[in-house]
């Protein structure tokens, strides 16, 4: 038998370790498995360019690589059981697969407000499906709320009012993407959405959601204030979508440090021939030591060459992975990050000019990131300096 390997999720992480595998020369049986119907693509632009109708979903790679290249995609499959002692992973259809070598790369499942799930004007941004759905709810005339202001809120919440829409954030931090970035940016970024009309609403949470007739009809505040709406947006974060690891037997990383499969640093399970990559991961670092599960879309690049040289032998690929990086896109600004940025750093502004700026994290004296707006090249330079992670008294 040759060494099969079957992918479990047809997204970023497996799209990319399937390709990489066959770059490394790697020659037998590879099949994908998507619970989606459609071909792989690109996740990003979806609360962005595809939400506002500005480009069409971009696929990973085009329809004909995939026979081209020997990969079996099977869509619209999703896996039911799976049996590490046996090799085998069974979908709903019934059909069973053998594996050598298993990747899991399930990603994430997108959180609902409890009991919100079937009622009409209530959405999550996950999926493509989810990304055209909303875009057809939306536009002039119509009102939104949308509940938490981290990276998707905050897409989504520019997304809409870029369409017409009228849109109030809600979010019980202090300011939007507070728990990833601090107040000081945060701020920022709540000045820059309510320049441009989106209402914003901090330190105050959801009491409930009304409902007339199966649809949303207002947003119920735990101040008492009342937002009558057309529809809701709930970004309210995600699960790693662990069901298979489970049915697997798999360690799991303990929910301090945000849960997801544990993985050593190159991507291998508790089980052997087992991996595990992309959101739903949770690898060591290069002292064995763990840290909070990553989402961010160039760590799973840097997983998937890692976790496709472990499998075909090969050494193409670096098992200590980079600086952390990360970007969001609202209105017309980027936001870069790079390196470990903590909402409690001490944070310096060291260039600001309207809505563009460029910031300095440290903590305990020692710089911990660097976050931009509309500062790419700025930041981008300081790759290897925040690398080093000098001291901040060396840089200001």
């Amino acid at each position: 038998m040759g060494n099969a390997v079957v992918i479990v999720g047809a997204g970023l992480g497996g799209a990319r370790v399937a390709e990489n595998l066959r770059l490394a020369g790697f020659s037998d049986p590879i099949t994908l498995v998507s619970r989606e119907r459609h071909a792989p693509y690109d996740r990003p632009p979806l609360s962005k360019a595809v939400l506002r109708g500005d480009r069409d979903i971009v696929e990973l790679k085009p329809q004909g690589w995939y026979a081209d290249n020997d990969v079996t995609l099977l869509l619209d499959a999703e896996v039911v059981d799976a049996d590490a002692d046996a090799g085998t992973v069974t979908l709903a259809s019934g059909t069973t697969l053998d594996f050598d070598t298993l990747v899991l790369a399930t990603g994430l499942d997108a959180r609902y407000l409890p009991g919100t799930q079937q009622v009409r004007g209530v959405h999550v941004l996950r999926t493509q499906d989810d990304a055209v759905a909303l875009r057809e709810a939306a536009g002039p005339g119509v009102s939104a709320v949308v509940v938490g202001a981290g990276f998707i809120g905050c897409e989504v919440a520019a997304s809409l009012q870029s369409l017409g829409t009228q849109v109030t954030i809600v979010e019980p931090a202090p300011t939007p993407l507070y728990a990833a970035l601090g107040p000081v940016i945060g701020s920022r970024v709540a000045q820059l959405h309510t320049s441009r009309g989106v209402g914003v609403r901090t330190g105050v949470g959801i009491e409930r959601i009304d409902v007339s007739d199966g649809a949303v009809t207002a947003v119920v505040l735990d101040n008492g204030t009342t937002l009558a709406t057309d529809l809701v947006v709930v970004g309210i974060g995600s699960t790693p979508t662990t069901a298979v690891a489970e049915k697997l037997g798999l360690e799991l990383a303990d929910a301090s440090l945000a849960g997801g499969i544990a993985c050593d640093t190159q991507g291998l399970t508790s089980r052997k021939h087992i991996y595990a990559l992309g959101d739903v991961a949770n690898w060591a670092r290069a002292d064995g030591s763990r840290v909070r599960r990553v989402e961010h879309w160039n760590h799973v690049v840097e997983e998937a060459k890692v976790v496709a040289d472990a499998i075909a032998g090969t050494d193409l690929a670096p098992s200590v992975l980079g600086v952390p990086y990360f970007w969001t896109d609202q209105f017309d600004l980027k936001i870069q990050s790079l390196g470990d940025p903590s909402a409690d750093d001490e944070v310096h502004i060291v260039d600001s000019d309207g809505d563009k700026f460029l910031a300095y994290f440290h903590r305990d004296g020692v710089l911990t990131g660097v976050v931009g707006g509309g500062r790419a090249g700025a930041v981008m330079k300081m790759r290897a300096t925040v690398a080093a992670r000098p001291p901040i008294a060396d840089l200001l």
